[in-house]
């Protein structure tokens, strides 16, 4: 616990900081999550990011359910896509999905409508055993 509010306390308390964070929960396991609430850190995305943390993701949030469909352009790192509706259970995931090393790079789009994504490091999901219907406690309406 004090690990999480010391993390809590970094990230809300930089100066200047732009971005977001939110505690988010996945199996009562906590991650660390950076909201991309506005079109342009929604297309940026975790582009060029070299690693993330086991404990750390980006929250895509959108203001109502619909399709969503990500690429990897430019992304370093393997990801798992989490596509959540607005009572925020899994409606699809797409695992371990690699960089896109040329154009044209393939999308990757939600079966269903979405309101959130979560994008966490390449192979969580399988580690927690994911699967479509679990719910994850997302504190933001």
């Amino acid at each position: 616990m004090k690990k999480l509010l010391i993390s809590l306390l970094f990230f809300s308390g930089l100066p200047g900081a732009e971005n977001r964070f939110i505690t988010i929960f996945i199996q009562d396991k906590p991650f660390f999550a950076e909201i991309a609430d506005t079109p342009e850190k929604q297309i940026t995305g975790l582009m060029f990011r070299t690693r993330i943390r086991a404990d750390y993701g980006m929250l895509f949030v959108y203001a109502e359910e619909d399709t969503r469909s990500f690429w990897m352009k430019n992304t370093l790192i393997p990801l798992d896509i989490i596509y959540l509706n607005s009572d925020r259970q899994i409606v699809d995931m797409h695992c371990s999905v690699p960089p896109c090393r040329s154009d044209p790079c393939p999308s990757y789009t939600s079966a269903l409508p979405a309101r959130f994504v979560l994008e966490i490091r390449g192979g969580s999901a399988k580690e927690l055993k994911l699967k479509i219907g679990d719910k994850i406690f997302i504190p933001i309406d």
